[in-house]
């Protein structure tokens, strides 16, 4: 019989840049998480539409692929999902109000940022039973 693979918690990066998309998506897959990536805010709405709780982990850019921005899939994310940890990131200042709970970090932010935050939720979820909800 083959061995079950450990559960690994699965993060959405939603990026247009393929480069920035490719690079975070390897610093929460060092982390131990499932990466699902898109360069669209609709792409990911539906991704979260599918996979409703399963997704702990959301980092988007304001500035998407698409006609709807991150700042809108934060809030549409955060009704798939109210426990979600959503990441906004943008080179510019934030003129809109996130959802409660959600982070703005600027751009350039430093990769450890994102090693410390997936880390982190790695760690509540295993103290948690080491399954997302």
């Amino acid at each position: 019989m083959g061995q079950s693979r450990p559960y690994r918690a699965k993060a959405l990066v939603v990026e247009d840049d393929p480069m920035q998309r490719e690079m975070i998506g390897l610093l929460l897959e060092e982390s131990d998480f499932d990466v699902i990536a898109c360069e669209s805010a609709e792409a990911a709405e539906l991704v979260l539409q599918r996979t409703g709780r399963k997704v702990v982990l959301m980092m988007t850019d304001v500035q998407l692929a698409g006609h709807m921005t991150g700042v809108e899939l934060a809030h549409a994310a955060k009704k798939y999902n109210p426990d979600l940890e959503v990441i906004v990131t943008s080179g510019r200042p934030l003129r809109q109000r996130l959802p409660e709970g959600a982070m703005f970090w600027a751009k350039p932010w430093a990769p450890l940022d994102v090693i410390r935050v997936a880390e982190t939720k790695a760690s509540e979820l295993q103290a948690a039973g080491g399954r997302s909800p």
